[in-house]
Order: C-alpha cells, then sequence, then structure tokens
C-alpha cells in the first residue's frame, strides 16, 4: 500500500518579508545613523559651551508651539495605523479619509513650523548673523543704518551710485528749497539728518566713546594720549531680557538710548522703518544654536515634506485595494522614525 506524500514547500531565500519592506528599514536605518549624528553633535556643543542661550525669550523658542506640533505628530502616527489597519479590512473609504487627517497633520506641523521660522528671522536670530559681544552688537548696528542711509540716498538720486556725489546732491538740492516749505525739502532734510546721525553713531562706536561726549570733542580726544573719556555701553534693550513687557528706556549716553532717541525723533524715525534693536542683541554662542537649531529642524520638516509627498501618491492611487495595504505600510514606517525623531528634538531644543 503506497502512502501520498506532500510535497516539501519551496525554500525561499532572505526574511520572510516583502522587498519593499525590507528596503524601507534597510533604508530607516541610514537615517537613524543620520539623524543620531545631528543629535549627538548637538549634545556635545552644548554641554561644552558653558553660557548656552536657554531663555526662551532670547532665542525665541516657542515651547507652546514645539508642544502642539509634538501633539500633532503623534496623532497622525495614529491615523497611519488607522489607515493601515482599514486597508487589511479592505475598508478602503475609512483608510482614505485616516491618510487625509495624516497629510493635514502634517501641513499643520508645517504651518507652525513657519511661524517658529518667521519668528527667528524677524528678529535674526540666523547663523552667522548674530553678534556674540557688545563690540560686535554695535557694529551690526552701524552697518544696518549704513545700508538704510544708502537706500534713502539711492531712492532720492538713482542716477547717482556713489554716496559722497549723493550727498553732494543732497546739499545742493537743500540749498536750493531752502526757504521754501514743502514735501521735497522736508524729505530731504530728513535724509540728511539721518545721515549725520549715522556718521555721529559710528564714530562714536569706531573710538567707542559714550554720546556724552559731542561728535565734535572726538577728534580731540583722539589726539589727548591724557584722555580718559567715558566708554561707549550698549545699554540695556526696551524690554526685559527680550520678553513682552512695558518698554523700557535705556541710558540716553548708550547706543541703545541714542537709537531710541533717533526712532523718536518725527524726521529719522520712519526712516528707520520696521527694524528691532533687539537684532542687535548679543547672544553667546548664537551663531552655533542658530546653526544647530536650523539645521536639525530643517531636516526634519524636510522629512515631513517627503513624508507628505509619499501619502499624496497613496491617495492619487483610485481606487485603492487590498494589494496597497504594503505601500501603505511602508509610508507608516517611514512616518513612525518621522514621529520618533520629533520626540528626541522636542525635548532637546525646546524644554532641555
Amino acid at each position: 500500500m503506497s502512502h501520498g506524500h506532500a510535497a516539501a514547500p519551496a525554500l525561499r531565500m532572505g526574511i520572510p518579508i516583502p522587498n519593499s519592506k525590507l528596503a524601507m528599514w534597510l533604508f530607516l536605518g541610514t537615517e537613524i545613523m543620520f539623524f543620531t549624528a545631528f543629535i549627538a553633535t548637538y549634545i556635545v556643543m552644548r554641554l561644552g559651551s558653558p553660557g548656552w542661550p536657554t531663555d526662551v525669550n532670547i532665542t525665541h523658542i516657542r515651547i507652546w508651539a514645539g508642544g502642539l506640533n509634538t501633539f500633532v505628530l503623534i496623532f497622525s502616527s495614529f491615523m497611519v495605523v488607522v489607515a493601515h489597519d482599514a486597508m487589511l479590512q479592505q475598508q478602503f473609504a475609512r483608510a482614505r479619509a485616516a491618510m487625509w487627517i495624516t497629510l493635514l497633520c502634517g501641513i499643520f506641523f508645517l504651518g507652525i513650523k513657519s511661524i517658529e521660522y518667521y519668528g527667528k528671522i524677524d528678529y535674526d536670530i540666523l547663523p552667522g548673523h548674530i553678534p556674540e559681544s557688545d563690540r560686535q552688537a554695535m557694529d551690526k548696528l552701524v552697518h544696518h543704518l549704513g545700508a538704510a542711509v544708502d537706500r534713502q540716498l539711492l531712492a532720492l538720486f538713482p542716477d547717482i551710485s556713489k554716496r559722497e556725489d549723493q550727498l553732494a546732491a543732497l546739499d545742493e538740492r537743500i540749498g536750493k528749497l531752502a526757504g521754501q516749505a514743502g514735501r521735497e525739502l522736508e524729505q530731504a532734510q530728513a535724509v540728511r539728518a539721518f545721515y549725520d546721525a549715522y556718521v555721529n553713531i559710528k564714530e562714536h562706536v569706531r573710538n567707542q566713546v559714550s554720546f556724552a561726549v559731542p561728535l565734535e570733542q572726538l577728534d580731540k580726544l583722539r589726539l589727548d594720549p591724557a584722555a580718559n573719556p567715558p566708554k561707549l555701553e550698549l545699554g540695556e534693550f526696551p524690554s526685559h531680557h527680550g520678553g513682552e513687557g512695558a518698554a523700557h528706556a535705556a541710558d540716553p549716553h548708550s547706543l541703545v538710548g541714542e537709537f531710541q532717541r533717533l526712532q523718536a525723533d518725527p524726521r529719522i524715525g520712519p526712516l528707520l522703518g520696521h527694524f528691532k534693536i533687539e537684532r542687535i542683541r548679543p547672544i553667546l554662542y548664537g551663531n552655533l544654536f542658530a546653526s544647530n537649531y536650523f539645521l536639525m529642524t530643517g531636516f526634519h520638516a524636510l522629512h515631513v515634506i517627503v513624508g507628505l509627498i509619499l501619502f499624496g501618491f497613496a491617495l492619487a492611487r483610485n481606487p485603492l485595494t487590498v494589494n496597497d495595504a504594503v505601500f501603505v505600510e511602508n509610508i507608516g514606517l517611514y512616518w513612525h522614525f518621522v514621529d520618533l525623531v520629533w520626540i528626541f528634538l522636542f525635548p532637546l531644543i525646546y524644554i532641555v
């Protein structure tokens, strides 16, 4: 009597998961090393830099924004799980709705992040832009005022390129219009007053002498080796530690006090535009902080954008079928990784 034997299952080499899923895991392995390098570098720099900026009123870190984005990403990861589960149960309408919610959460995350970035740009907290000492802050203000003066002169004399020639033309215009009341004369006189104020600030900064000493005496003091004029101070900024408190009037003989005087001048004030004096606030290790902040959050935001594009591809499949479940699962793995990275970045950058 013969007995039938079941055929042995065909041997299959490798890990028993779809190739696309294996590829995603390998890719995420490289991404883990990528972000680990960023985070480790940040930790080493921060621990090795006594005085690292932590005051959120100075760095303009918004903890509420980071916390809200953390909740949004965690919720979006939950919706990815819902979408994958619905795909396996062939509830494709439910899966599509869950992916749409995830997509909207990602867009919301980027919107909050753009608000944070705008705050950094508004206060010029950008790599390479941040003064780290009082002297650097003074030089930054001089540079800004010089650029503002050049813009005003160029607006009046677009056909003249050299500042000296523009000033000569300006004085000539003021002389011609002298005695004639009118908007053109007022504008020319305002620009001239702005330039004189700029020169006054530039010379006091260059000589590091307080504004208590008039500009006319600076040359005399420079030639007198025995002179000991009062030193120029940066001064206190308008609000306590950069917060949103009431404005504070600085020492009128300090640089900030002189800038506040120009802001209050009815002729010069409008020419300063919306420049915030806090943009020159010195922040020790500020450039390192800004570089790390934008590098890590920027690359993370880029990964969020890639995830949104992948969800867009999934939503573009019409109709969805059970065969798309693996694709949705792979996107979900990527999205969970993006969420996990943010869970590490949030406390490191926003809280600690």
